[in-house]
């Protein structure tokens, strides 16, 4: 057995402990997506991409176009589709991997329009009546609603239902996104500020600037090595753009390592501090001390000292999409070898 072969069987074994250890007794996390993807920035693809070779990390709960702008539902189904033809190989190594049509389920069409006044429309999207659904299931697990476009449909539902902010964990990409949509970004932050939530506003510029940048791990040769060719999803990547830029990922990267309740704590995706602690226990904003400014912002190096190891997992996970795992009778037992078959 080729020496390369027992390497990629070992460390895709030790992806999936890893992820075992991630989710403990609690299971997997609960996870709503609220996308601005179709709109000027393609990175949202690219993220979308990232997120479905974990997809059997998470328990998906909504998948919810958020504009303002360019961006419907439509562009998301775009990503489930690619997901389909990738999905025997990726179900070989899982059975958590959901099934394409029960993503589809869950795809939902946000506001089209960012909020105008200083609160929410009494008239909700359909995205926000989905996060308002999801947070009433009785579950004793948190529902983490990852926002990488506009917060309008968060703000409806909190406004809506505001007993619902007790199970919501929000964990928002803001900068561009916020300016967009300030008014509902606002009207959170100054209605609710009892509402768990980590505000990202240049922490997550990490994910792009700084860290291991050279080698395999440079913004175009790591996608060229490492996600083109390899199965739809990564030529659907590389389609949309050819580098590493990726903006939104750190919300993911939050909840694949690290302990997601503390997000004063390390993590993939970053880690916080809490500018206001006596008004405002569960705000988390971008860490401000010198030693974790990359490039001029705010908090990047949290996210960049990890480049090597998210982009190195990554790898594994792309390596799913053209590799099935090799099932040999042993000691009467159908096990899994450690020999990837393409």
């Amino acid at each position: 057995m080729k020496l390369a072969t027992v390497f990629l069987a070992l460390a895709m074994t030790m992806s999936s402990l890893a992820f075992a250890g991630q989710m403990g007794a609690t299971g997997k996390p609960r996870v709503v997506v609220s996308t601005d993807i179709g709109g000027s920035d393609p990175d949202d693809f690219q993220s979308m991409v990232h997120y479905l070779v974990y997809a059997d990390a998470f328990q998906t709960e909504g998948l919810i176009s958020s504009p303002p702008g360019k961006g419907r539902a439509i562009d998301i189904y775009s990503c489930i589709a690619a997901y389909e033809v990738d999905f025997p190989n990726l179900r070989a190594w899982s059975d958590d991997y959901p099934e394409p049509e029960s993503l589809r389920e869950v795809v939902r069409q946000g506001a089209v329009v960012a909020q105008s006044g200083d609160t929410p429309s009494a008239d909700i999207s359909d995205g926000a009546r989905l996060i308002i659904e999801r947070s009433l299931v009785e579950d004793p697990r948190p529902l983490y609603v990852l926002v990488w476009g506009a917060i309008t449909d968060v703000a409806q539902a909190v406004h809506s239902r505001p007993g619902i902010k007790g199970k919501l964990r929000i964990y928002s990409i803001g900068s561009w996104n916020t300016q967009q949509d300030r008014k509902a970004r606002n009207y959170l932050f100054n209605s609710h500020p009892d509402l768990w939530w980590i505000e990202n506003d240049t922490s997550f510029r990490g994910m792009y600037l700084g860290g291991i940048q050279s080698g395999e791990f440079g913004p175009l040769d790591f996608p060229a090595k490492h996600v083109k060719g390899h199965g739809q999803l990564g030529d659907f990547f590389m389609g949309k753009q050819a580098d590493i830029k990726m903006g939104d990922t750190p919300s993911v990267l939050y909840l694949l390592h690290g302990d997601a309740e503390h997000p004063e704590t390390e993590h993939w995706g970053g880690s916080f501090f809490r500018p206001f602690p006596d008004k405002r226990p569960t705000y988390w904003h971008d860490r401000r001390e010198p030693p974790v400014v990359g490039h001029g912002w705010n908090g990047a190096k949290t996210v960049s000292k990890w480049r090597r190891d998210f982009l190195s997992d990554w790898q594994v996970r792309m390596n799913r999409l053209n590799a099935k795992p090799v099932r040999a009778e042993r000691s009467n037992e159908t096990q899994e070898s450690d020999q990837p078959v393409k």
